[in-house]
């Protein structure tokens, strides 16, 4: 078992940038997919960024070039740096983890469902 805790959402304005953490409670193997999802009200979970091994991510289209998720194993936790945010980033952000994807982890727009472990999510809020 894998508790993952998110933290860091927040209210910004746009163009504004936010830090996302999410710790995990024991150590997460190289092996592991860690993924960043978001969700806004009445739409489905969205990938966001994922990471495999350590240092292989991808990312939706939609945060490409202003989003970067990174991986420190030492503290057991990924991050979601996010740069110039837009109000349609607003949205609950949610850290999942999985130990069994491999390669396929890097196809961040496939469905959320299969991941294993999530966390309970981090709200952020841009505003114009």
């Amino acid at each position: 078992q894998v508790q993952l805790v998110e933290s860091g959402g927040g209210s910004v304005q746009a163009g504004g940038s936010l830090r996302l953490s999410c710790a995990a409670s024991r150590y997460i193997s190289g092996s592991y997919c860690m993924g960043w999802f978001r969700q806004s009200p009445g739409k489905g979970r969205e990938g966001v960024a994922v990471i495999w091994r350590g240092t292989t991510t991808n990312y939706a289209d939609s945060v490409k070039g202003r989003f970067t998720i990174s991986q420190d194993n030492a503290k057991n936790t990924v991050y979601l740096q996010m740069n110039s945010l837009k109000p349609e980033d607003t949205a609950m952000y949610y850290c999942a983890a999985d130990p069994s994807l491999g390669p396929a982890c890097l196809r961040v727009s496939a469905s959320a469902g299969r991941f294993q472990y999530w966390g309970q999510g981090t709200q952020v809020t841009v505003s114009s």
